[in-house]
């Protein structure tokens, strides 16, 4: 087969001066009669075809100069006679194909055959070559280095003219598939709108109907929308509301596409103007039957713009009337399901969402919808913390819905709040006005508005004659406006009493002015806001009395980087103030918690770690501490208290009953009172027994310190605010030693006796005075055993040291020292020591002054300034009753620190072990204030 007979259309060269004599000449030309074409329609053909469907075939053009002359061609071409081509849509040629831009460009249709050019009149070949040359330009500027020349060459201008004069379907397709592909770059989408485009392109909307053209007019717009200024432009020039009533139309797959992607672009950041042309053009039923759509693309879109539109307030109502409501939270729920995506695609549906919670009507949809649900679930979701802040504005829509409120209580919205006070906040974009519920659409008044009294006043001043007509009564002289006198200055201790910044904890609400002036809405205002909400129920302890919730607020309380809002105090007084928390406070330690973290400055973080704050503050959260406890005061020695109390400690579960005994020395004043329920029905040694036993509170100890330090404070007052210090053993006077000089040279007396020590040392004595010491020796040396004949008497299992002390006090020695001599310094062990068999021999020998003796020198060196607390477990672990004693004291005393004190008995609970006995008793005799070897009462009767 022979090959094609090359033409002269092959060469670009020839093209481009074919383009270059018509730019210049006029669009005219002789014929071919072989072809019936003239010489520049050929070219323009071959360009379209040929040369710009190569690859690298639009570079070659324009850097072969092709641009200009094109450029040129068309200007010319617009101006030749603008008359022919003023027909109707359906009146124009067949269309040419375009080439794909960007995304799916439209498809402008077959191009025109040489048989149909042949039959032209010169007015049609008119048209030919402005479809042809459009065609070429608008391929062109899907290439940056084309649409920056054609930028710098004047071609918007160019297109614009196009769009204005030459009024065909297929022209306006090519010019907009131009435009919008040169409003890809910013440059050139400032330019175009510079240019007046936009409103011709809006025109072409309702002006056309073929499906092609009005797809490259919609991605017109769309590029067009590329910034947040150009979007509210092309809303405020009228271009939303014709997509609107395009999407309404029948169904064209294509279009449709077009048009959501188009509405997509320009409801982002959703302006005013954009959503009331959107409902005005009847979109929101159209979008919401597109979001089930079988395509994803177009069933996302919508999904995306109905989320867009929630930003204004004045279209939710009409959104949920739609079905928006169930669309989107119905969305929302299957993106957070297992199969979902990423929290990016969640996040305008969440602001959606929780916007649409700002109308009445909308919140009940989304309620029966299940977005209770779906909130608490977002709430709960630390990936999702970023939204929180959104959410919990969100549920205060609810604030006044007492169903959705019971609901949320019951899906655990208080802990989820209370959490919030101190959490990490995440940055939340800021809604504007616009976004404000459209229950309440705003007033716009443009003239001052007077008020109905002085109106009132004024009618009545004309018609009794005091005014000779309305101008002479100036509304500025209303008692509206009248400026009330400033107070009188406050004396300066009463002004910095006063001052919120040194006395956030107790807020006093001055009669006559609202709280809303004293309270700043920071970011933990709606949680605070519901919380508050909550706390006005008529037993709000299921919810509020809780672990987590009195966590949350005390740590707002005690770590608010500013002064804490009033209503969260408010909020705790309300409860401590309510009869119906009292068990509540009781049994979740919440009376302890108050004390322990406002009063004494502990939290259950800072335990045993104790973390310092500023005195300041810490005495502005003790008197908050003493009121709140005081309040609980005044419910538990009320009739209702009493009997509250009673029943939980008598018929309450064993971890209340423990809460109950542990609580009541920190509520209760009145001595009847905690005398019965401790002393005479057994709270106490309830509470002891509990010591050893698994914790019922991470604080369970400390509380335990601190309830039994205060009881025994009720028990026995302190006669002075701070007992004196004790004085060390080696600083007191030493009594005289008796047992000295039978240790010389020369014994006077001289000694009738010595003891044998296992070592082989002997330790010389008098038979008459060991055997008046001790009932044991009594027997032993005066006795009819063998020892009484003997001079020489041995001791079996007894050291040096350990005998030490036994020779002194047989001879008659108290207080000369020798008692200190078997006692290891603090930190060294006492188990296996020779204090402890010091404290064993004194007990075989029936010596229980030497007892007494050692176990205070023992008490005195381990238990004192230098001892730790690890020395107070080591005592403990002697197994001595009266050391056990001397233990309990040490950590009840008055001027003991409440942490130290704490510590102390959490040593002494470890070293106890499961033989808590001995403890429990020690405890008992101490508070009750019984001497030290006398029986302890029974308190279980």
């Amino acid at each position: 087969m022979a090959a094609a007979k090359p033409t002269p259309t092959d060469s670009l060269s020839f093209c481009l001066a074919q383009l270059t004599a018509a730019a210049g000449e006029g669009l005219g030309g002789t014929k071919d009669t072989a072809t019936n074409e003239t010489p520049l329609g050929r070219a323009l053909l071959a360009l379209r075809t040929r040369h710009i469907k190569a690859a690298g075939g639009i570079e070659r053009f324009r850097a072969r100069g092709g641009l200009l002359p094109l450029l040129a061609l068309l200007r010319r071409a617009s101006a030749a006679g603008p008359a022919p081509f003023l027909a109707g849509p359906g009146s124009s040629p067949s269309s040419i194909e375009s080439a794909a831009s960007d995304g799916p460009a439209p498809s402008p249709g077959p191009a025109p055959s040489s048989a149909s050019l042949s039959t032209s009149s010169p007015p049609a070949r008119l048209r030919k070559t402005l479809d042809l040359a459009l065609s070429i330009l608008a391929d062109c500027c899907t290439e940056g280095a084309c649409r920056a020349e054609v930028r710098r060459l004047g071609g918007i201008l160019s297109l614009v003219t196009i769009l204005q004069c030459v009024k065909t379907d297929s022209i306006q397709n090519r010019a907009a598939r131009a435009l919008g592909n040169l409003a890809m770059e910013a440059e050139s989408c400032a330019d175009i709108h510079s240019a007046g485009a936009v409103p011709l392109l809006i025109e072409s909307l309702t002006a056309y109907q073929d499906s092609h053209c009005l797809q490259s007019v919609i991605r017109a717009l769309r590029n067009l929308a590329d910034s947040p200024q150009h979007r509210l432009a092309l809303a405020q020039q009228g271009a939303v509301r014709p997509l609107a009533e395009l999407l309404a139309a029948p169904p064209d797959p294509a279009l449709t596409l077009a048009l959501v992607r188009a509405l997509l672009e320009l409801s982002r950041g959703c302006s005013r103007a954009c959503a009331e042309q959107l409902s005005l053009g009847g979109g929101l039923g159209p979008l919401v039957s597109l979001a089930s759509h079988p395509k994803r693309t177009v069933r996302e879109s919508a999904i995306l713009i109905l989320a867009n539109l929630c930003a204004q307030g004045l279209v939710r109502p009409a959104l949920g009337n739609a079905g928006g409501v169930e669309v989107l939270l119905g969305e929302l729920q299957q993106r957070r399901g297992p199969s979902g995506a990423g929290p990016a695609s969640q996040q305008p549906l969440v602001r959606a969402v929780c916007l649409l919670c700002r109308e009445a009507i909308n919140r009940a949809r989304l309620r029966d919808a299940g977005g209770l649900e779906l909130l608490i679930g977002l709430l709960r979701d630390p990936h999702a913390s970023a939204w929180h802040p959104r959410v919990v504005a969100a549920l205060v829509g609810f604030l006044y819905d007492t169903g959705a409120l019971g609901r949320l209580q019951a899906l655990g919205l208080v802990p989820l709040l209370a959490g919030q006070l101190c959490g990490e906040l995440g940055d939340e974009e800021e809604e504007g006005k616009e976004a404000a519920s459209w229950d309440f659409p705003e007033e716009r008044t443009p003239e001052r508005v007077e008020a109905g009294s002085f109106r009132s006043l004024r009618s009545w001043l004309i018609s009794e004659g005091y005014a000779a007509g309305p101008e002479d009564i100036s509304p500025d002289r209303s008692p509206e406006r009248c400026p009330r006198p400033p107070p009188p200055p406050a004396p300066p201790e009463q002004a910095q009493a006063a001052s919120p910044a040194r006395s956030p904890a107790l807020v006093r609400t001055p009669r006559g002015r609202s709280p809303a002036t004293e309270e700043s809405w920071g970011r933990e205002g709606p949680a605070l806001l519901l919380l508050s909400r909550f706390s006005q129920a008529q037993d709000p302890s299921g919810a509020l009395v809780t672990g987590p919730a009195l966590c949350g607020l005390l740590a707002y309380v005690t770590r608010a980087p500013g002064p804490p809002s009033p209503r969260a105090l408010r909020i705790l007084a309300r409860l401590t103030c309510n009869p119906a928390c009292l068990e509540a406070f009781v049994c979740s330690y919440g009376a302890a918690l108050l004390r322990a973290w406002l009063v004494l400055g502990v939290a259950p973080d800072d335990w045993p770690t104790l973390r310092a704050r500023p005195p300041s503050l810490r005495s502005q959260h003790r008197e908050l501490g003493e009121m709140l406890l005081q309040n609980l005061t005044v419910q538990a020695e009320s009739p209702f208290g009493v009997g509250a109390l009673t029943h939980l400690l008598l018929s309450g579960s064993p971890e209340d009953r423990v809460a109950c005994a542990l609580t009541l020395p920190f509520i209760c004043r009145k001595p009847s009172l905690w005398r019965r329920l401790l002393l005479d029905q057994g709270g106490l040694r309830l509470l002891l027994s509990a010591l050893t036993r698994p914790a019922p509170h991470p604080l369970f100890l400390f509380f335990a310190a601190d309830s039994l330090s205060c009881l025994h404070s009720l028990v026995s007052p302190p006669v002075s605010p701070a007992p004196p210090p004790a004085t060390p053993l080696d600083l007191d006077p030493p009594s005289p030693c008796h047992y000295e000089p039978l240790l010389g040279p020369a014994p006077i007396p001289a000694p009738d006796l010595h003891f044998l020590l296992d070592s082989g040392l002997r330790l010389p004595a008098q038979r008459a005075a060991s055997s008046a010491a001790s009932p044991f020796f009594r027997a032993l040396l005066a006795g009819s055993f063998a020892e009484a004949q003997m001079d020489l008497v041995p001791l079996r299992d007894l050291s040096p040291s350990a005998a030490w002390p036994i020779m002194h006090h047989l001879h008659g020695c108290r207080g000369c020292g020798a008692a200190l001599r078997p006692i290891p310094p603090p930190g060294q062990p006492l188990l296996g020591s020779e204090a402890e068999e010091a404290l064993e021999a004194a007990g075989r020998f029936l010596l229980p002054g030497l007892e007494e003796e050692l176990e205070e020198a023992l008490g005195r060196i381990h238990l004192g300034s230098q001892g730790s607390l690890e020395s107070m477990g080591e005592v403990l672990r002697l197994g001595r009753p009266r050391m056990a004693v001397h233990c309990a004291r040490w950590v009840l005393g008055p001027g003991q620190c409440t942490r130290k004190r704490a510590l102390a008995l959490v040593e002494l609970v470890e070293a106890a072990g499961e033989e808590a006995g001995p403890l429990t008793e020690a405890f008992l005799a101490v508070v009750m204030g019984v001497e030290v070897g006398s029986r302890v009462p029974s308190l279980d009767s």
